[in-house]
């Protein structure tokens, strides 16, 4: 079997994992970081099939730029929860209340 043939299977089976990985996982970095991943294979594929121009354009946009972003925002969605103060229940209150 040839080599290139098997080096090209191995990295759809692990492009294939990567996307229903990213579907499955709760965690939002980690799906950042698989989607990430999945660019990068995506990038060695379209150099396999030579195309060059796709291949940079997907390293540049797809695991680079939208990676960033994706960082980014999550970054902004954290500092958001943590700046938010806990919302009180205003039926809480009603029940403390003894009338002394």
């Amino acid at each position: 079997m040839d080599l290139n043939l098997v080096f090209r299977v191995v990295l759809l089976i692990l492009l294939i994992l990567c996307a229903v990985a990213v579907n499955l996982t709760k965690d939002l970095l980690q799906a950042v970081v698989i989607f990430m991943s999945y660019s990068a294979v995506m990038c060695l594929l379209w150099i396999l099939m030579e195309s060059p121009d796709l291949a940079i354009t997907e390293a540049a946009v797809g695991a680079g730029i939208s990676g960033i972003l994706f960082l980014m925002t999550l970054k902004k969605v954290g500092q958001e929860e943590e700046n938010r103060e806990p919302e009180k229940d205003p039926d809480a209150d009603e029940g403390e209340d003894t009338g002394a």
